[in-house]
């Protein structure tokens, strides 16, 4: 199986149609040029079974080499036996969970709660807010 078909000429040029198409660049990676004219980098595969359907972003956002960077470590996943979405699922999840616990992030909901029935003095709600941005960009990044 030929693989690394595709150049950035190609991409480039690969225009809309009537229907929604697949440029393939080998070893199931494949651009896919929408009626609109989108193209976005999309990798089908099989797990335990069931079909999947992997995208990769929007080119060009996401360039040839980058995506083909994706790609690899997708198929290295699939290799070892991981399923490639859910780990890239539970790897969101971890950044959601680590910014949801930053200081910036509780500290500010923290002096909401502090405002909250206080006599208006925007001055003094906007130095401790800068506090905390002062704070936060300090390096602190969790509160665990």
């Amino acid at each position: 199986m030929e693989i690394n078909k595709l150049n950035e000429k190609a991409i480039q040029s690969a225009k809309p149609g009537t229907k929604d198409y697949a440029k393939s660049d080998g070893a199931g990676l494949c651009l896919w040029v929408t009626t609109a004219g989108g193209k976005l980098w999309r990798w089908g595969y099989d797990f335990q079974g069931k079909e999947k359907l992997m995208s990769y972003g929007k080119y060009p956002d996401v360039g040839l080499a980058r995506a083909r960077e994706f790609h690899a470590a997708a198929c290295s996943l699939l290799t070892a036996g991981t399923d490639p979405m859910a780990d890239r699922k539970a790897e969101k999840n971890e950044n959601n969970v680590a910014n949801k616990n930053s200081f910036q992030t509780v500290a500010m909901a923290w002096l909401a709660h502090w405002r909250d029935g206080k006599k208006q003095a925007p001055r003094r709600h906007r130095r401790k807010a800068n506090e905390i941005r002062h704070l936060a960009g300090t390096g602190c990044t969790s509160l665990r």
